[in-house]
């Protein structure tokens, strides 16, 4: 029995006014409570968002926080991202007021069973294609979460029936409560978000978080082959894993081409390995998560194997844009971390010309640099980490600035030759030039699109 929480009559500072923000300062506000929130942004900026929240009867405090009263409330609302540990929220804690994200809220008001996926990495190719095969195997499936709708969104449309599959990130799970999946995935662990974090270890915890409530009839899946999991594997849920170098106790593994589930000694055949359409060892090790995920939420081995064959990958992931005179241009603008980019350098022979850059996140890029040399053509730079790399990586490749995502396509283009790959995974954040990594992506499929129409002609 999940914990209830009456709204009606309570006062609700949402902090943050993305796309989670304004939900959940209408969600709350439609549950009768008394809702204040605050944004950095203008009015002018919030645009009609603020029109909207303001015919909901929401106070707005805007062009900062300070002028919100954190320490008059029965609720704080945190949108992802908002940093965890501002001073204001510290002394709100204090006083006993509770901080919640979003995912707290919602899990207190969905209905059905929720499976929760997290990881540095395969985030959103792995929570689409559950929702994608549970679809396929006529189960009631809602997807949301970090992937785009958040989860308030999604509470009226759940039924007892409903499984709805969420992607969660490490802001999100840094103020949970009672947060608790019936299914939590960890996909794999490596350093990202430190310049939030701290450090990886504080990361970690974060991540971990998402099984710190389960209990004994709740199952974790967990990467057997990733040793920052293994040493972290949590106590109390029923842990399944994993693998596509071994055979494990519990869960999904490699067979001779199949992908096997093993559970209380019997093992079931789900899906041929060379029906998956996504390139990359990283994404076997997300179809085989999926499919764990997906079997343990009820979905047959038919639908499963539908479900993988059927799956066409999911935008700005290692996203195939255009071939034009030969060249091959690939956008993974989802790619922020240096992790990331390394499985998307894996998943091409070369020879490569690289687009990276953007808003540093602490990252450590003399990671790329065997594969850059052993891969890559050219390193082309962008944004406000482009000096930080650059010297990272030095005498890995060639690598020249080009500033702009604009610029980078007409170097890309100038220098690449019939059978090159472009591969925009940037190994960064967006924020510097862009609004967030989907922006980045169409932007740099509308410069391809504009090379293939000059071609053309």
């Amino acid at each position: 029995m999940r914990p209830g929480f009456d709204l009606s009559g309570k006062r609700v500072l949402v902090v943050g006014l993305a796309r989670t923000g304004v939900v959940a300062s209408l969600f709350s506000a439609g549950y009768g409570a008394i809702v204040t929130a605050t944004d950095e942004k203008s009015e002018a900026e919030l645009g009609e968002a603020a029109a909207r929240l303001r015919a909901a009867n929401v106070k707005l405090t805007l062009d900062g926080h300070a002028g919100a009263n954190f320490l008059d409330q029965d609720l704080i609302v945190l949108s992802p991202g908002v940093p965890a540990k501002l001073p204001a929220l510290d002394a709100a804690r204090a006083r006993g007021i509770p901080v919640w994200s979003e995912i707290e809220l919602a899990f207190r008001f969905l209905r059905g069973k929720l499976v929760a996926i997290t990881g540095s990495n395969g985030k959103t190719t792995t929570t689409s294609l559950v929702a994608h095969i549970l679809k396929m195997a006529n189960i009631h499936t809602l997807v949301g979460g970090n992937i785009g709708t958040p989860l308030l969104a999604l509470v009226e449309s759940s039924l007892d029936t409903t499984v709805t599959v969420a992607e969660i990130s490490s802001f999100q799970l840094e103020t949970i409560e009672a947060f608790r999946p019936d299914i939590g995935v960890l996909l794999n662990l490596t350093p990202d978000h430190l310049d939030r974090h701290g450090s990886f270890d504080e990361y970690a915890k974060a991540k971990l978080r998402m099984f710190e409530n389960q209990i004994e009839r709740d199952a974790a899946i967990l990467n057997a082959d990733d040793p920052e999991v293994t040493r972290r594997m949590p106590a109390k849920p029923h842990v399944f894993w994993f693998s596509r170098q071994k055979r494990v106790a519990e869960g999904a593994f490699l067979r001779d081409n199949q992908i096997i589930f093993r559970h209380d000694g019997s093992e079931v055949p789900i899906a041929q390995c060379d029906q998956i359409s996504l390139r990359g060892a990283h994404n076997v090790e997300n179809a085989l998560a999926a499919c764990a995920a997906a079997y343990l939420a009820g979905a047959d081995p038919a639908a499963i194997a539908s479900g993988v064959k059927t799956f066409k990958g999911v935008e700005h992931r290692l996203e195939f844009v255009a071939e034009i005179g030969g060249v091959q241009f690939y956008n993974d603008s989802k790619a922020t971390n240096v992790d990331a980019t390394r499985k998307a350098l894996e998943s091409f022979p070369g020879p490569l010309l690289v687009i990276l850059g953007g808003k540093d996140k602490g990252s450590d890029y003399a990671g790329l640099r065997d594969l850059l040399q052993e891969r890559a053509r050219e390193v082309i730079l962008i944004g406000a980490a482009a000096e930080k790399i650059a010297g990272q990586l030095a005498g890995a490749a060639r690598i020249e600035s080009a500033g702009t995502m604009e610029r980078a396509v007409e170097l890309a283009r100038e220098r690449a030759q019939p059978g090159d790959v472009v591969l925009l995974a940037p190994a960064c954040a967006s924020f510097d030039q862009f609004e967030n990594y989907e922006h980045r992506g169409r932007v740099f499929k509308e410069l391809v699109a504009k090379l293939e129409a000059q071609s053309a002609a």
